[in-house]
């Protein structure tokens, strides 16, 4: 039944034509950058749920305490709907709502879409036991893939969500391509819940992505070792740092990764090599921090209207609920 449980979006052919073609443009540019995408093998995916287990990092359990307190109302806001999530990873924070929307309706079609294999597979299999009589149908894939190939839902409407602060990967343009794509994947009265870590002051922001434990620079150097694995490459992990600072001009967290000593390394896969020159950086991840206000009115630019928002104590997450626009 499990196997019948998770789809691979990605077409084969084109995969392996067109993989590894954002590692040529990152690392032959100057300055050096590696698309966050790469974080997600099965051992990322492991760090990364650590990650969110850290003292210094409010994200996870600051988000999840909004969901708790929040997620029945989201569900009477609504009604029964079918649930998609975008980069759904262990899924912990979605019971919160999948407990919410069971109190409502005795079916639900909730599917799960990751980049990583071996989480989804393992939190489809503890979703299906957990909620027997929710239709759960995990997708391999990228976002990109995912908003594709969606098909109609026979649901009376769907509530796509990205949790997490996953909206602050991406720059501006990225963003509102982003947004623009959910607009033209949701039909009018459809939902979609947004997760967005709000502007702080750098004394929170910083610790929270150099932990004292050293695990988001061992997920920040696994990347390394996830390239070598999928393109024949060597690079030496002990030959770079892991830091991440807060550009207070641009409200955004930048996670580097510093070379110690001047080398060249091989992916042989992509026929590449790359000279790295001491001192030099390989920018892995920006994570943009936002204003609530101006979020929503961002999203009324793509036609999707806020109908509610909630935030917690402190104001350092903020969770939106929108409609796309029905035209009258």
């Amino acid at each position: 039944m499990l196997t019948k449980s998770l789809k691979i979006l990605n077409d084969h052919y084109q995969a392996l034509t067109n993989e590894g073609q954002d590692i040529i443009q990152g690392l032959t540019r100057t300055p050096k950058s590696i698309p966050p995408k790469y974080f997600y093998d099965d051992r990322g995916s492991e760090l990364f749920e650590q990650i969110c287990e850290l003292s210094e990092y409010y994200p996870t359990r600051t988000e999840a305490w909004i969901l708790q307190q929040y997620a029945d109302e989201i569900a009477q806001i609504t009604g029964a709907c079918e649930l998609v999530e975008l980069g759904s990873g262990s899924s912990t924070k979605t019971l919160f709502l999948l407990d919410a929307y069971q109190k409502i309706t005795n079916y639900c079609r909730y599917i799960p879409i990751d980049v990583s294999r071996g989480i989804l597979q393992s939190s489809v299999l503890k979703l299906q036991q957990k909620y027997p009589n929710f239709f759960i149908e995990g997708l391999i894939g990228t976002y990109e893939q995912a908003l594709a190939k969606l098909k109609s839902t026979f649901a009376a409407s769907r509530m796509i969500f990205f949790l997490g602060s996953s909206l602050g990967n991406f720059n501006p343009q990225e963003c509102d391509n982003f947004l623009k794509k959910i607009s033209q994947t949701l039909q009018p009265g459809d939902y979609f819940l947004l997760g967005i870590d709000l502007q702080k002051s750098k004394e929170i922001l910083e610790p929270a992505y150099n932990d004292s434990q050293g695990i988001t620079a061992a997920f920040n150097l696994n990347m390394l070792s996830h390239l070598n694995w999928r393109f024949q490459g060597n690079f030496d992990l002990s030959l770079f740092t892991h830091q991440a600072i807060y550009n207070q001009t641009d409200t955004q967290i930048e996670m580097y990764l510093h070379c110690q000593k001047s080398h060249q390394v091989s992916l042989a896969a992509l026929n590449l090599q790359v000279s790295f020159a001491q001192g030099e950086s390989i920018l892995t991840e920006i994570s943009r921090k936002f204003d609530l206000a101006m979020m929503q009115e961002q999203l009324k630019m793509h036609r999707l209207k806020t109908l509610k928002t909630w935030t917690d104590p402190q104001r350092w997450f903020g969770l939106i609920l929108c409609q796309a626009e029905i035209d009258v």
